[in-house]
């Protein structure tokens, strides 16, 4: 048993050093690297005014609603997520299930706001309606991917984080620890 627990540990140490952080034309960047300019980011265009619209499906839906409100409570930016049962399955039965997000982005959105786009494929087609739809509506679109490294959610991001693995739960757990960070690093700067 404790080989297995430091065998776990000793993968999620090793996968957090892989984390890699890309924007379009720029050179990937480490992960303390990207934190630091994703970080920025978030501050500059919440400060702003703008606010965070957090988005996944299943572990990646708890990881937004979880964030959505440390960001709030913690950081004082508006955040929400948009996983309400109720218009979930409004949007679900009316448009379908490729409608998601895109419809709560098309209808909350306004310029300069930021979406987090969290899936670990990076090839749910709602996810990828929604990241479609932010840009369209002036948004800076933040991606947290796996998996393949080409994923389409990735090429769609103006900032992504992208966890080298194949593995759903590392990949879950790696994106919830990235988006602590985030919030840390931000708090920690409004607060100095």
């Amino acid at each position: 048993m404790k080989s297995s627990a430091e065998d776990f540990y000793r993968t999620m140490c090793g996968l957090t050093q892989a984390i890699v952080y890309t924007r379009p034309g720029r050179d990937p960047m480490d992960l303390p690297t990207g934190v630091a300019e994703a970080a920025g980011l978030l501050d500059e265009r919440t400060r702003a005014g703008s606010k965070l619209m957090f988005i996944g499906n299943g572990a990646s839906a708890a990881i937004s609603s979880h964030m959505a409100t440390d960001f709030w409570k913690t950081g004082g930016m508006r955040a929400l997520a948009f996983n309400d049962p109720a218009g979930l399955t409004c949007i679900g039965n009316d448009f379908g299930y490729p409608h998601l997000f895109e419809k709560p982005v098309e209808m909350f959105a306004d310029p300069g706001d930021v979406l987090v786009a969290i899936s670990s494929s990076g090839r749910s087609e709602n996810i990828l309606r929604a990241a479609e739809a932010a840009r369209a509506k002036g948004c800076l679109v933040l991606t947290l991917t796996g998996f393949a490294p080409e994923n389409p959610l990735r090429a769609i991001g103006d900032g992504n984080f992208h966890v080298p693995v194949d593995s759903y739960g590392q990949v879950e757990v790696l994106h919830h620890s990235i988006c602590h960070c985030l919030l840390d690093t931000i708090v920690a700067v409004r607060g100095s």
